[in-house]
């Protein structure tokens, strides 16, 4: 049972920046601090915009905490604080309208954030607007996305609680969609490109859903995004898909289904890297990384890492295995050095 402590909730608000301290002369309204949280959430009423999150954790016994935010997204892996101690840590987090997938639901208005963790204990809360943010920008399906229920998860939910603050994840995959529908729908292509920055990263894995798309096609497609990427400002990075969980008799996924070759024979995934190498983009071989990872794990490991053991799902990952998804992509953009070398413990 999850429980949260007080104790020393009083003292703690008087003495720190990190609560409800009085605001400077000049400015009369209050800092967003505990004053706007529960024993199990905090609600900060806020315009869509970027914001830094400065939390307190722990209190006068031990405790575990993780807090996610918006729709699920994983904002800060599970802290251990001992009993008297506590602990800072920042993040910095992407508020829009629809706070989820692009053709979901609007949401709630502000940020919304869930104390999680085995026993939560926020001593302390402070959010600011954000200057001088980077932003990550991703374009993708469902194995990608803001998912809305339990027990889905999208690698790019799992993403910023391994990143520090002042870098923020903007998280624009959509479910269903592949290279042609996420063109051709004013709510995806149409509405991300003007958002990005110069300087912004912007991540692109669509392929689960281009079953039926030719070659030319699809190679076009991604040429254009690449384009209006580079048109921006922006960074473009192409991630070859994750793999489909299906085993041959051996043991390996070296086949058409795990490795999304398509219904026209396509191997989706070699002209992802085909089209990098072309364009001089940075390629994170998602493919490739994910295949050597299920395989080591074998039939029975591997089941955690999506979802079959909940839904006989080979395709959608689990909470778990989009964490270690987003991991190998973070990872990958550290090598590159499109990262900072800064990493948090998850787990």
């Amino acid at each position: 049972m999850r429980r949260f402590n007080i104790a020393l909730l009083a003292a703690l608000t008087l003495s720190t920046a990190l609560s409800t301290a009085p605001a400077q002369a000049h400015d009369r309204t209050p800092p967003l601090g505990l004053a706007n949280c529960t024993a199990t959430a905090c609600h900060f009423d806020v315009p869509p915009g970027t914001y830094d999150v400065t939390v307190r954790l722990g209190g006068a016994t031990a405790a575990s905490t993780a807090i996610t935010g918006e729709t699920r997204r994983s904002l800060l892996p599970e802290t251990a604080t001992a009993a008297g101690r506590t602990v800072t840590r920042s993040f910095t987090v992407d508020v829009r309208t629809p706070e989820g997938e692009p053709t979901g639901p609007d949401g709630t208005p502000g940020l919304d954030l869930t104390l999680g963790g085995t026993a939560p204990a926020l001593a302390g809360i402070r959010v600011t607007p954000a200057h001088h943010t980077r932003q990550i920008i991703l374009i993708g399906d469902s194995t990608v996305c803001d998912q809305p229920g339990d027990p889905y998860s999208g690698w790019g939910q799992q993403l910023p609680q391994f990143l520090r603050k002042g870098i923020s994840v903007a998280n624009y995959a959509d479910s269903g969609e592949s290279t042609v529908t996420y063109l051709e729908n004013p709510l995806l292509w149409g509405t991300v490109q003007p958002l990005i920055h110069p300087g912004d990263l912007v991540l692109v894995q669509l392929a689960h859903n281009d079953k039926t798309t030719d070659e030319a096609t699809y190679r076009a497609n991604l040429e254009t995004l690449i384009g209006g990427i580079r048109d921006k400002g922006g960074r473009p990075v192409l991630v070859t898909p994750i793999v489909r969980r299906w085993f041959n008799a051996d043991g390996t996924l070296n086949n058409n289904t795990a490795l999304l070759v398509n219904g026209l024979g396509v191997d989706l995934p070699g002209v992802v890297r085909s089209v990098a190498a072309a364009e001089g983009v940075t390629l994170i071989d998602l493919t490739a990384q994910t295949k050597a990872l299920v395989e080591s794990l074998g039939v029975e490991g591997s089941k955690a890492i999506y979802l079959y053991n909940e839904k006989k799902d080979n395709t959608h990952t689990s909470a778990y295995g989009a964490t270690v998804y987003a991991g190998l992509v973070r990872d990958t953009l550290v090598a590159r050095h499109l990262l900072p070398e800064y990493r948090v413990r998850v787990g």
